[in-house]
């Protein structure tokens, strides 16, 4: 694991952006992305760099149970806003967080993951360790599975809606498993409310209490942090 401190989000952005670079002249081809605040700088900076994305493939990492890409509060919508519409992609893949069978709907998911094998996964992480929609708890074998989102979660995710109500519970998440097939890994955590996640990642045990413990088992994992979310590091 190459951990990587930052003064800021933004040098952070721009030093993701030169990795993913080197990646792409290196071949890479499909892009596992996440959604959230925390890359969303980073977005800014592939719209505004003159990387060409249209022979590439994108595979998201979850999307809301109930929620289709019409839905402003869906992940779809998000990538659209934040990358698609200006950096279009040969094909992009999000669960369908409409499907009437979700367990049918993640078994898909994973097909479509093991057809188009990510070379460059961006990540962010949760208050609460997790990556993805994957809770504390989660096997690390899990693949595409069905989430029951923890109330830190929800309450985190309030901030994108109108109330904490509104918020979905559930959510179509890739597994643990389907993330760490992915051949190099690229973590983000910003802000002194991810001190204590990033230290128990990076130096703490590994376990499934902490879902993104399991990165420190990765062959190829960039973490980058600012200086607050690396506060608490030795």
């Amino acid at each position: 694991m190459k951990v990587i401190k930052v003064n800021t989000q933004l040098e952070g952005a721009k030093l993701a952006l030169e990795i993913l670079s080197e990646k792409i002249a290196a071949g890479a081809q499909t892009f596992g992305l996440a959604t959230g605040s925390t890359p969303v700088e980073f977005y800014n900076q592939i719209i505004n760099s003159d990387l060409d994305f249209t022979d590439k493939t994108s595979i998201n990492l979850d999307e809301y149970v109930g929620l289709d890409g019409s839905d402003e509060q869906s992940y779809r919508h998000f990538m659209n806003e934040h990358l698609f519409n200006e950096k279009p992609f040969k094909a992009n893949f999000l669960p369908n967080g409409k499907a009437t069978d979700l367990e049918a709907e993640a078994k898909a998911y994973d097909a479509i993951i093991e057809a188009h094998p990510i070379d460059f996964q961006i990540l962010g992480l949760g208050q609460n360790g997790h990556i993805g929609f994957n809770e504390p708890g989660t096997p690390f074998d899990e693949t595409t599975h069905v989430v029951d989102l923890t109330e830190s979660t929800i309450k985190a995710n309030s901030r994108y809606f109108e109330s904490e109500a509104d918020v979905p519970k559930q959510a179509v998440s890739m597994g643990i498993a389907s993330i760490m097939k992915s051949k190099t890994l690229l973590l983000m955590a910003w802000g002194d409310a991810k001190a204590e996640a990033v230290k128990a990642m990076i130096e703490g045990d590994i376990t499934e209490s902490l879902p993104a413990s399991i990165l420190q088992t990765h062959d190829d994992v960039i973490v980058i942090v600012d200086e607050a979310a690396a506060q608490l590091l030795n």
